[in-house]
């Protein structure tokens, strides 16, 4: 297990996979952590009732090997969210991290998510009852304003007050969230970026670990912000082309070694499959996962075509994964 200590996982910040919504679960997590020892990877939100009340072990059940991991938490009562992060502690979460920046409608319902950003002395509240309540670090991941909020007045004051709280680390989607007349999708690309903002928050807050998450689609632009920052986040980039990003992060971001090649991470994911498989699971609920892994490379499109074809096929196994991955190996020969 990685050290829970915040100056271990303020390292692996250095670069994260971002939390998102029927995408990062369980299998999308284990296999990047195939493709980089280093990145910090992150649930799905998971909403503190859902913990509370629900089936922990699909909500927070995880492979080992997938530390250093962090689970994300929605919810906007200070006891129920307390109550979530021990349970989420119990399962060997590395860090918990509040929602503060999904800006869906049915998010809003529940008072949290981006909503949270109107709300500065409540968020303090919340995280202040999670640092009490667990012993990992508690992070936040926030926007930089919502709706008509000005961000170059709304976001210094959201991070002096949930600092003063006890947060000492921030992931901050550099666009505003427009809560009424905009879909979550058009919430990713209408509201311009204003990575600026960001780098200014950091000579106001010298103190803070600040992450930049929003439009950053490779590592030749994720490298330049970490001269200033802390951190950056990518989140569609590393689930469609994860090879583009997570192969060779752990080189580039890290200063580690040269990572494995898609086909390698292909074969490490058989044993694994053949476990879900085994456990009663289906190979698309993997497999789904590993469609971008050669994207731009010849045969990738046979590759996605075949599996996408056959892997929600009953009885579908690890062979309809050898053979689509020959359509690239073949390519390549």
């Amino acid at each position: 297990m990685t050290e829970k200590t915040p100056q271990r996982l303020e390292h692996h910040a250095r670069l994260s996979v971002a939390p998102m919504m029927d995408w990062t679960d369980r299998h999308c997590r284990y296999l990047h952590r195939r493709m980089s020892k280093h990145a910090l990877l992150y649930t799905e939100m998971v909403t503190a009732p859902a913990v509370i009340h629900g089936d922990r072990e699909r909500l927070l059940g995880f492979n080992e090997t997938e530390h250093p991991v962090a689970v994300q938490l929605g919810g906007s009562d200070p006891k129920q969210l307390a109550e979530a992060a021990r349970i989420a502690e119990d399962y060997g979460y590395d860090e918990i991290n509040l929602n503060c920046g999904c800006p869906s409608d049915r998010v809003q319902s529940g008072s949290f998510g981006a909503i949270l950003m109107e709300t500065p002395a409540l968020v303090a509240e919340c995280c202040a009852q999670l640092i009490a309540a667990v012993d990992v670090p508690v992070t936040v991941k926030c926007r930089i304003g919502v709706d008509d909020q000005e961000p170059t007045e709304v976001l210094p004051d959201f991070l002096a007050r949930v600092s003063s709280a006890g947060v000492g680390r921030f992931t901050i989607h550099a666009r505003k969230a427009w809560l009424q007349g905009l879909s979550p999708k058009e919430n990713r690309d209408i509201p311009p970026l204003d990575y600026p903002l960001v780098h200014e928050m950091k000579a106001v807050f010298p103190h803070l670990h600040l992450s930049i998450n929003g439009g950053i689609e490779s590592l030749d632009q994720a490298e330049p912000f970490l001269d200033a920052l802390d951190g950056v986040m990518i989140g569609r980039a590393a689930y469609h082309t994860p090879s583009d990003i997570l192969l060779d992060a752990d080189r580039r971001i890290f200063g580690g070694r040269v990572g494995p090649t898609a086909e390698e991470v292909v074969m490490e994911m058989l044993p694994y499959i053949d476990q879900h498989l085994g456990a009663g699971g289906k190979l698309h609920h993997v497999t789904r996962h590993m469609l971008g892994l050669f994207q731009g490379r010849p045969g990738a499109r046979m590759w996605r075509r075949y599996l996408s074809e056959n892997a929600h096929k009953d009885g579908a196994g690890c062979d309809v994964v050898e053979t689509a991955l020959g359509f690239v190996t073949q390519q390549a020969a």
